[in-house]
């Protein structure tokens, strides 16, 4: 039997469905966490292209939870670690490999040319980012996230709702697997879910994982969930912008403390802490716009809620992510 004779097998595959899975190009965000089971599945299922798109390094604490690594590639570039391994599972996959992060510059050009997009950064500005284009070019996104015990996946856009429809709010306070924890096995199962979900969504199965959100306790051993097909899209939300996409007319505020970074994102930028805007609420001009500026793009998104208190112009977001790491070396 084929390599794919036992899901050709299936009523809800067969030599259509593979036929489908083979002609389709998938855009994985993040080959971490949750992109170690999903990048894998994918390729094993048959798809005909995959683009990995991950700036990081594989580090020692990755290895608990990213299985996809080994102790040897401490220190390489995950993308092309993983293009390696997917390569060596299936080589009928074309895998494409990016070792640079995803920016409201690149998204377009990234989601136009894919079919489906896997959301597995773990970065709620990689998900505005990415469900924005997503809505606007009409592709299905399949976003996850796990902390803890804990975790969702869910079908996004293309024919449902966005994740701000769902999401519309960031949350109070920013935790992340480095900061708070999080267990191997439940990243696991959620990417293993998310991977499913992307191949139902690929084959046309009934209902449709778009507008289908999953969650996961796995301290308490619970999965729930719900349909959000009738989700409204929030009036005027608020956007992230690429540095480049600066202006010198711009009124910016970076938010980020000389210990994260010396330099500001521009020379004309304001240094203010969160709580120093809320308290000195400086004010752009009638008709500039506001931009501002953070690591994760959390503080930005809570002090623009500040600044709409007072001031009704155009605001918009700048996430910074962390200093890009440089490989230890080309792969052998």
């Amino acid at each position: 039997m084929s390599r794919y004779g036992r899901q050709i097998l299936l009523p809800e595959v067969g030599a259509a469905g593979q036929h489908a899975l083979g002609a389709a190009h998938a855009l994985v965000i993040g080959a971490g966490g949750l992109g170690s089971p999903v990048l894998p599945y994918l390729a094993a299922a048959g798809l005909g292209r995959i683009t990995i798109l991950d700036p990081d390094v594989v580090s020692l604490s990755n290895l608990h939870r990213q299985v996809l690594f080994r102790q040897d590639d401490i220190g390489q570039s995950k993308a092309q670690v993983a293009a390696l391994a997917l390569r060596g599972l299936n080589p009928d996959c074309q895998v494409t490999p990016i070792a640079k992060p995803l920016t409201p510059a690149n998204v377009a050009d990234l989601v136009q040319a894919a079919d489906i997009v896997l959301d597995c950064a773990d970065s709620f500005a990689t998900s505005y980012i990415l469900s924005d284009a997503c809505l606007e070019l009409g592709k299905p996104l399949i976003s996850a996230s796990a902390l803890g015990f804990q975790g969702y996946v869910g079908g996004f856009c293309a024919r449902a709702p966005s994740l701000r429809a769902l999401f519309p709010e960031l949350p109070a306070r920013a935790a992340s697997c480095d900061s708070a924890g999080v267990m191997g096995p439940v990243v696991g199962t959620i990417g293993a879910m998310q991977a499913q979900m992307a191949l139902n969504t690929l084959l046309g199965l009934s209902p449709s994982p778009l507008g289908q959100l999953i969650s996961f306790d796995l301290h308490s051993l619970r999965i729930g969930g719900f349909r959000f097909d009738g989700a409204a899209e929030p009036e005027a939300p608020l956007r992230f912008i690429a540095p480049e996409a600066l202006t010198t007319s711009d009124f910016v505020v970076d938010l980020r403390s000389p210990e994260e970074t010396a330099t500001p994102v521009t020379p004309l930028a304001l240094r203010l802490t969160l709580d120093e805007l809320k308290t000195s609420r400086p004010s752009p001009a009638t008709g500039q716009r506001a931009v501002l500026v953070c690591r994760s793009g959390l503080r930005a998104w809570q002090a623009a809620r500040a600044l709409q208190s007072y001031w009704t112009g155009d605001i918009t977001l700048i996430a910074m992510g962390d200093p890009a790491q440089t490989p230890k070396g080309p792969l052998s």
